[in-house]
């Protein structure tokens, strides 16, 4: 059973950092590029549902395990004739058949997964031949001096983050799982504390 902070004070948190400009910034480099019949993962308070586009989507589905998170994403800002279903899941166990999905969107997800190889797997399974997958995820720094805080921070970050890592590496770990990247970018996200900060986002292929 989930404590009071998890249900009550953990979702403000998340919504406060996760809703900030410079984040929400990086949702719009990826989102947009969704097509067909997307899945996105770990939903949350769906912060991304403003950014499909319904003339390029078909419809999105969303899992996330909250019921506090996907409350709110139910009543999440979107366009007017986007299709959209939310449903209790993990990203670990999706309830979807195989190749179901033209593209599947990961946003600041994989810091928090309890398994980010099986997350990845699962995205590959349920992706049809040629969909895309789409990701901008915060994760371990290139520069020592970040990357050391990094590890000196986590333990407690994660504690009263949701779960969310500090040292996760982004695109290694997308490659690991048996995707192509095709494009991506990286960066300090502006006005965010560099331990949180770095961001690496684009799209890959299974």
């Amino acid at each position: 059973m989930a404590s009071l902070y998890d249900r009550f004070v953990l979702p403000k948190l998340l919504g406060f950092a996760c809703s900030s400009p410079p984040m929400m910034k990086q949702r719009t480099k990826v989102v947009p590029k969704a097509e067909g019949r997307v899945l996105e993962l770990g939903i949350g308070m769906g912060l991304n549902l403003r950014y499909y586009d319904p003339a390029r989507v078909k419809e999105v589905m969303g899992v996330d395990p909250s019921p506090e998170l996907r409350l709110a994403a139910q009543a999440a800002e979107r366009e007017p004739g986007l299709k959209v279903r939310i449903d209790e899941g993990t990203a670990e166990a999706l309830p979807f058949e195989d190749k179901s999905f033209d593209t599947v969107v990961c946003t600041f997800t994989l810091c928090s997964v309890c398994t980010p190889p099986l997350a990845l797997a699962e995205a590959r399974r349920v992706l049809k031949p040629g969909g895309r997958f789409l990701f901008c995820e915060h994760g371990l720094a290139p520069d020592q001096g970040v990357a050391k805080w990094q590890h000196r921070i986590e333990p407690f970050w994660k504690k009263i983050a949701g779960g969310c890592h500090l040292t996760r590496p982004v695109a290694k770990a997308i490659e690991g799982a048996g995707f192509k990247v095709e494009t991506l970018e990286t960066m300090y996200v502006p006005k965010t504390p560099r331990f949180a900060g770095w961001n690496e986002w684009g799209s890959a292929r299974p």
